[in-house]
């Protein structure tokens, strides 16, 4: 198969591109669809998004509320509910969690966080960057460990 011999599925509806000014009997010739005069019929014509006609924009005339603080880490958080899929006596790292598709790898993430939402009934060793006081009592309950990465 080659690119030139790509074709729409048999039955399938298909719209012909709109060829515009080729004549009046074409029925988008001579000002071809734009109208008479004005901004949008211009070449290049047409106001930028968010222009409402010099009325203050919508994005101005909200307030500004807080701000956004450029250091702040990034965490996946993760339920230890959500390693009950795991067998017994196994070390849960990073790697292992998006191998097995629970979390997939970001370059804008610091780390992964462990919330205690939900029971655990496995024994694990989980390692991970960060976990909730409740997630670290829970693992330790179920005769696992908690190791800070």
């Amino acid at each position: 198969m080659k690119l030139n011999e790509l074709r729409p599925k048999e039955g399938s509806k298909t719209k012909k591109r709109k060829r515009v000014g080729r004549g009046n009997g074409s029925g988008v010739g001579k000002t071809s669809g734009r109208g008479q005069d004005g901004q949008k019929s211009r070449s290049g014509g047409g106001v930028r998004p968010g222009f409402e006609g010099g009325q203050m924009p919508l994005f101005r005339r909200m307030p500004k509320r807080g701000f956004t603080n450029i250091f702040a880490k990034k965490y996946i958080i993760l339920n230890i509910d959500d390693l009950n899929r795991f067998d017994d006596d196994t070390v849960i790292t990073p790697e292992l969690l998006i191998k097995e598709g629970i979390i997939n790898s970001r370059k804008d993430v610091d780390g992964i966080k462990i919330l205690g939402n939900g029971n655990l009934n496995k024994k694990l060793t989980v390692k991970a960057h960060k976990f909730s006081k409740t997630a670290t009592e829970k693992i330790e309950a179920a005769g696992g460990k908690v190791e800070v990465i």
